[in-house]
């Protein structure tokens, strides 16, 4: 039997550690959210994909998970380190809408990209403006230790904590004065006592009125945007809770500054131990590199979501193809790759339909009549070790290595592979452990359908049923040996944007290219 401990990379120690739950049975999880602003983009995406994972994965191992993800609608800047104006303003004036309508925009627009990658529901949303009491109150409760006022606002003195910058490796005074350097570049705060000193309240300047903005002991504002994920993991998960997550950008300053928050609040001293940091452990995914340089919001039309369904591109196989790759690897975004991981979905897709068919096929003769794949639940390995799987147990113990082994997705996938190509094995029983393992990757394998992911690309104007009958031609065409008259449909379907697939071992015959 198979019971790998789970290990998880943590960013705070450099290190893989076994995962023991402050709340024994228990895992909370707080991952960092988006800001409201503008479309997310599929880099954005890859972290929350990351989060899902592990979420999924600290279920099957038995846990109670309480995942918590935020949304911020205010406090966020055009630069994370403290300058430029607030992200949620600027975007409210170019639109000249309300910041409230941007919220709400964005925030629906996010979740249906989260629906669209099978991420799970988190146990609950946190919207940043529903805490600004709380904000104000955690801010009060370490201000006369840790900060100073200014003319702009309400500032944190990173000198006043241990260890500050630790999390991005930056944290002997050589390193810190090379960081106070950096700040200095980008950061116009004035009369600040250290450049990497951050702000935890924004006075809103004088003569100007901003749409998102309280009363505070220092002046009427807004709270700064390392406030909002303290207050908010605090306040639902308490201190310390399992695991911080979010995007390796933030490692270098947003997490740094919550860190340094979570420790004057909790009145802890250095992060030789991770409790001391609000969170026992913290995870960071890395990039997806785009070459083209469109993962950047700032390059107007950037590669979010709904672009790679525009052209013709079932969402999970972006799922897929961040499932290739282990979450802390840099992976690079290319229309080549993403079609190879809609190739290898397709397959995945059939081998599974064949699976089905094959169930209903024996019937009463099967073992397990039932139909596995319909359980609602999160499997649990406990659950799977029940059963007595034969010449499949070296797939499920490769699959729970895999998996525990911080998350190594990509030779869970190969595991799965195992299981769907596995000869001479009850349906039943394929089917059920296939289904376990999905429920642990999110690729929906048991819901999709050959029709599912075949996504008319926008672009496209040719009806689907004139394809179908062109191909069934082209079936008669070829049986009648009518070569060139193969030819010459090919070259009409291509003008067409209709790409033939003759001999495709998968079936699909065809593409919208």
């Amino acid at each position: 039997m198979t019971d790998a401990p789970l290990k998880l990379f943590n960013s705070l120690t450099r290190q893989a550690e076994v995962f023991e739950p402050v709340h024994p049975g228990e895992a909370r999880v707080y991952t960092c959210g988006p800001t409201v602003y503008n479309y997310p983009h599929i880099g954005n995406m890859r972290a929350y994909v990351f989060a899902d994972v592990l979420g999924r994965t600290l279920t099957w191992k038995g846990l109670k998970l309480t995942h918590v993800i935020n949304i911020t609608d205010v406090g966020h800047l055009t630069d994370d380190a403290d300058a430029g104006e607030d992200k949620m303003e600027k975007m409210a004036a170019s639109q000249a809408q309300s910041i409230w309508d941007i919220a709400e925009h964005y925030k629906q627009a996010y979740w249906a990209d989260i629906r669209s990658l099978n991420i799970r529901q988190p146990a609950q949303w946190t919207v940043a403006t529903d805490y600004v009491p709380q904000m104000i109150e955690f801010a009060k409760g370490i201000a006369d230790k840790h900060c100073y006022e200014l003319e702009s606002g309400l500032y944190f003195d990173v000198s006043t904590v241990a260890d500050y910058a630790l999390l991005a490796g930056r944290h002997t005074q050589e390193q810190l004065a090379e960081a106070d350097e950096a700040h200095m570049r980008i950061d116009p705060v004035k009369d600040k006592r250290n450049a990497a000193d951050f702000a935890i309240w924004r006075k809103t300047p004088a003569g100007e009125t901003r749409q998102m903005e309280w009363d505070s002991p220092w002046g009427r504002g807004a709270p700064g945007w390392h406030l909002e994920c303290s207050v908010m993991s605090g306040e639902v998960l308490g201190f310390p809770f399992d695991i911080h997550t979010g995007g390796i950008d933030h490692r270098e300053i947003h997490h740094p500054n919550e860190i340094a928050q979570n420790q004057a609040h909790c009145c802890t001293n250095g992060l030789d131990d991770p409790r001391n940091s609000g969170a026992r452990i913290w995870m960071h995914n890395n990039f997806l590199v785009e070459r083209s340089g469109k993962m950047s919001k700032s390059s107007g039309e950037f590669l979010r979501l709904q672009l790679l369904i525009d052209r013709g591109y079932h969402p999970l196989a972006y799922r897929l193809m961040c499932l290739a790759a282990h979450y802390r690897s840099e992976l690079e975004f290319s229309w080549e790759g993403l079609g190879a991981a809609l190739t290898r979905l397709k397959r995945m897709v059939m081998a599974v339909a064949q699976l089905k068919a094959r169930h209903a096929e024996l019937g009463s003769a099967s073992i397990d009549q039932s139909a596995p794949w319909e359980q609602e639940e999160g499997w649990t390995l406990k659950q799977v070790q029940a059963d007595d799987w034969g010449k499949l147990q070296p797939a499920l113990n490769k699959f729970d290595a895999a998996i525990a082994d911080d998350l190594n997705s990509a030779v869970a996938l190969t595991a799965l592979d195992d299981v769907l190509a596995a000869k001479k094995v009850d349906p039943a029983k394929k089917a059920e452990l296939a289904a376990a393992m999905d429920a642990v990757l999110g690729l929906q394998l048991f819901n999709l359908t050959r029709a599912d992911l075949r996504i008319r690309p926008k672009a496209a104007t040719i009806a689907e049923d004139q394809v179908e009958a062109a191909i069934t031609f082209r079936k008669e065409l070829r049986a009648q040996q009518n070569y060139p008259a193969l030819d010459r449909q090919r070259d009409e379907l291509a003008a067409q944007g209709v790409e033939v697939m003759d001999g495709d071992p998968l079936g699909w015959e065809w593409k919208l290219g």
